[in-house]
């Protein structure tokens, strides 16, 4: 008898961050198995882009919602202004995320740390209330949340970064905890080295020090970690995956990697 995974044709999954990357890759993937995507972003012309190659492609529907994250008012108002046909998010899949910089703690731009706090944790606290509101009062749903091994290991230059992440884990974990009495699905989707616009948008463009984070090394791709995120959501309906964590191959922490291609 085949092993049933749980469907996911015509239900509802909102993921920010979708104009690129990771997020861009699970939107194509979740389209792939049906569903109904909400596509979130600042970059609305990528956006859009991306709703007409969904939409025609896999003939799902995509709605899309163009913010910048840190503008916690549009985020609160982004789930009552949704269309009612969308409104019942099935799955969220809280992606968006950055670093900047690699400064050390005694040279922290302050700027930078808000721009960090604001996105990668008060955004996705302030969204995950929201979205979560209605999935307790249907008594069902799946929140994803996209951390980084930088949650777990820690290193020199990245102190606010890893404590974003350090912020998601515990996050994540404690309202696996306040939601256990539903049917509420939590998990926490944590890779190591992946090979996106992350490292351009942390060293601001300098695109010599983005691909040396990758040098030597075969990274993992935006369409490795959308497996992942896709993977937890589709496991029945009883299972429930805390946590996954994944390197790259000949990579053991943030910054303990065998450059081993730069040998031969």
């Amino acid at each position: 008898m085949p092993y049933r995974t749980l469907a996911l044709k015509d239900k509802i999954v909102l993921i920010t961050g979708a104009s690129s990357g990771i997020g861009r890759a699970a939107a194509q993937q979740f389209a792939e198995v049906g569903a109904k995507l909400i596509l979130v972003a600042r970059r609305d012309e990528r956006l859009q882009a991306l709703k007409r190659e969904l939409e025609e492609e896999h003939k799902v529907e995509a709605h899309t919602v163009a913010i910048d994250l840190q503008d916690l008012q549009k985020v609160s108002a982004l789930v009552p202004e949704l269309p009612d046909s969308f409104r019942d998010v099935d799955v969220l899949v809280n992606n968006a995320g950055l670093a900047l910089g690699k400064a050390p703690v005694h040279k922290n731009d302050i700027s930078d740390v808000a721009t960090m706090l604001d996105t990668n944790c008060k955004s996705l606290v302030l969204l995950t209330q929201k979205v979560s509101e209605g999935m307790v009062k249907r008594n069902g749903g799946h929140i994803i949340n996209v951390s980084s091994i930088a949650a777990h290991e820690h290193y020199a230059g990245g102190s606010v970064y890893c404590g974003t992440k350090a912020f998601v884990s515990a996050f994540t974990n404690a309202m696996r905890h306040d939601l256990v009495g539903t049917n509420i699905r939590v998990t926490a989707i944590s890779p190591g080295a992946v090979q996106t616009e992350f490292s351009n948008v942390r060293f601001k463009g300098n695109d010599q020090a983005a691909h040396s984070v990758y040098a030597g090394i075969i990274p993992l791709t935006a369409d490795d970690i959308a497996d992942q995120i896709v993977y937890a959501a589709t496991r029945p309906s009883h299972v429930q995956v805390g946590e996954i964590i994944s390197y790259a191959t000949y990579q053991a922490s943030p910054t303990n990697m065998a450059r081993v291609l730069l040998q031969k």
